[in-house]
């Protein structure tokens, strides 16, 4: 049976996902089988991940956004053909939606994962022991089973922390040194893809023995809990394919999708064809679909604006009657015009619309309710679907064609239409992750 645990902060920025990346890269240079998984919606940190596990894919784990049953059953799939289970949390512990779901804490009570605590040390000492004693007592369903302490500045802090920790009775299972070069560079959606990163290895394998160094190997496996994987063979089907041949664009300007959405999509049927835009790669001339993920549309838009077959692929698919979908950066790549941040304008497909612009930035963030108005393939007028958003640029034309969902925060506030749906071309600056109630 598997084993597993989850690595949470009190805050980001504490270096959870360094301390994450270093494990997952250690246990894999030790010839260990680890599943990587990451809370919340995000799609950057995975991709780092599978390049740390010996190239594992990463499945994203979202409490507020998909129903137990598409939680448990991804989990059980990806984890139950692995030795461990290694789930990175997003934000603070107990931080989730504004309602107050979705948190990383709810992730661990629902998996019965323990949590490891990343605390960062840098500016404390003895008070360190008052933040993991208000952690560990907050939600006694939530079992913290060891801390980790980053930024240690020397033996004699080491000495002092410890210390301060020994009347809780709770495992250091790693002291950790500030490292300057262990620290990823980032852009406004987060890090920089991993595919971006020349020396990723060589970083990944520095973490590795910085964790390494620090390591109190015993206590790691001590902490270590049983995962209840249920004998899941088969990926479940969070929202039903948009087509039975999908062309799914996949490159650095659109890596935004979710790995649980395609292997659904694969585990009912579907082929799914992957092809660059920005290498002006078409669609598959025979896709019944294609789906254009999120991503960073607006930092190639000059180039993909030349880009003559990808334009006439995406017209030709939809000329034949193929499902033509876009999730935000694919959203802007669907419309007639995209604006980059230096103000230049920049030709799109035309089929939608709508025109975007990143010059105007403006971050819209968060977790969304989405009810569908049009006929869809993955849904009737009316079903319901859970997802976020997350952009800096704005839709600056379209705003009176026909919408493509309603939509809701969270906590249930009501923010209008969302999106453009013309018969069999659709998208909107959402992300769908699964069905909702």
């Amino acid at each position: 049976m598997p084993e597993g645990v989850v690595i949470a902060a009190p805050a980001s920025g504490s270096g959870k996902t360094t301390v994450t990346l270093a494990l997952l890269r250690l246990l894999a240079r030790e010839g260990r089988s680890v599943a990587p998984f990451k809370a919340g919606p995000d799609y950057i940190d995975g991709a780092f991940h599978r390049a740390a596990s010996a190239g594992r894919p990463c499945c994203n784990l979202d409490a507020f956004a998909m129903r137990p049953a598409i939680l448990h059953g991804m989990f059980g799939w990806s984890a139950g053909a692995a030795e461990l289970a290694v789930v990175e949390g997003v934000m603070g512990l107990f931080d989730g939606a504004a309602s107050g779901e979705g948190s990383t804490a709810d992730l661990a009570a629902l998996l019965g994962l323990p949590v490891l605590l990343v605390v960062d040390a840098a500016r404390q000492s003895q008070s360190v022991a008052a933040l993991v004693h208000g952690f560990r007592s907050f939600r006694d369903d939530v079992r913290i089973a060891g801390v980790i302490l980053n930024r240690v500045a020397s033996p004699r802090h080491e000495t002092l922390l410890r210390r301060a920790l020994a009347p809780l009775a709770l495992p250091v299972i790693a002291a950790l040194p500030p490292r300057a070069d262990l620290t990823l560079p980032d852009r406004h959606l987060g890090l920089m893809q991993a595919e971006e990163h020349s020396g990723l290895d060589l970083f990944l394998d520095r973490a590795a023995d910085w964790l390494h160094q620090g390591l109190d190997r015993t206590a790691l496996d001590a902490a270590l809990a049983p995962v209840r994987t249920e004998g899941r063979t088969v990926p479940p089907v969070a929202i039903a394919p948009p087509g039975q041949r999908i062309a799914v664009a996949q490159d650095i300007a659109f890596a935004f999708a979710y790995p649980h959405l395609l292997e659904g999509w694969r585990a009912a049927g579907a082929a799914l064809l992957p092809f660059s835009p920005l290498q002006d790669e078409p669609p598959a001339a025979d896709a019944d679909a294609v789906f254009l993920p999120g991503g960073y549309p607006e930092l190639h838009a000059g180039r993909l604006a030349g880009n003559a077959h990808l334009m006439q692929g995406l017209r030709d698919a939809a000329a034949r009657g193929a499902f033509v979908y876009g999730e935000c950066g694919g959203f802007m790549l669907l419309g007639e015009g995209l604006v980059d941040a230096e103000g230049g304008h920049h030709v799109m497909a035309g089929l939608l619309p709508v025109a975007t612009s990143f010059a105007e930035r403006r971050r819209q963030l968060g977790y969304r309710r989405i009810t569908a108005l049009a006929e869809l393939p993955f849904g009737a007028a009316g079903s319901r679907f859970r997802g976020h958003e997350f952009h800096y640029s704005v839709q600056t034309a379209g705003r009176d064609a026909p919408p493509l969902f309603r939509i809701a925060d969270a906590e249930g506030t009501d923010l209008g239409p969302a999106g453009v749906c013309l018969g069999r071309v659709a998208g909107s600056y959402l992300h769908l992750i699964d069905r909702g109630d």
